[in-house]
């Protein structure tokens, strides 16, 4: 099963170029300051404007205000807004008709209840639902953390809203997790660096061709 690609902490034009060239889908610019995969406003902009319209750009974000966000924004045209904080159904709903651009909320699983509770809570309030693994407990950033949840929770359900599989996911194995969760998209960035926070062109190359059944 072939499916969409996200590359997402791009914060190079090394790893952008990487990225577009594999034929990644949409490519994401982490606006967190504590992720080592961070990028400045000044950096995503200049980077931006080589990036076509048929790749989305999506930003991350974690409880960002208004004014963040509309600066992020305005900088790097961003398409996609991806919320990977504490924000609740009614800040995406906020978000969504404040700016009028698609909202993706990060939802962090363990259990069939983490996808249960996502279900009743947020499908269909945000355009993208994004699964990834709970970080662990002396982790202090949301995502990123090279950990995977059982992807056959996943499998069989059905949503809403579109959604993507990330967390702990590698040239290696990508294949296989699509394979069983049936994603439609999935999502990856510390399984294709060659340290942490710097993208590796190979790994990236492989792990798109692997995604899309190449």
């Amino acid at each position: 099963m072939s499916c969409m690609v996200k590359i997402c902490g791009i914060n190079s034009e090394d790893a952008l170029l990487a990225a577009m060239s594999a034929g990644a889908d949409a490519l994401g610019y982490v606006f967190f300051p504590p992720s080592p995969r961070h990028i400045s406003l000044n950096g995503a902009s200049t980077l931006t404007e080589r990036v076509p319209d048929s790749i989305l750009k999506v930003g991350l974000f974690v409880d960002a205000g208004d004014e963040a966000l509309k600066t992020a924004i305005h900088a790097a045209r961003l398409d996609v807004l991806q919320l990977h904080g504490s924000e609740d159904p009614a800040r995406v709903r906020e978000i969504r008709d404040t700016f009028g651009l698609r909202t993706m909320k990060a939802i962090a699983i363990s259990t069939a209840d983490d996808l249960n509770r996502a279900r009743d809570i947020y499908d269909g309030v945000a355009d993208f639902l994004l699964f990834d693994a709970k970080p662990p407990k002396d982790s202090a950033l949301p995502g990123g953390n090279a950990v995977s949840f059982d992807w056959t929770l996943l499998t069989g359900r059905t949503w809403k809203s579109d959604w993507m599989l990330a967390g702990g996911l590698t040239p290696d194995n990508v294949a296989e997790a699509v394979h069983i969760s049936q994603a439609p998209w999935v999502d990856v960035s510390s399984g294709v660096e060659r340290t942490k926070g710097v993208k590796d062109a190979r790994k990236i190359n492989a792990f798109v061709r692997a995604a899309k059944g190449y």
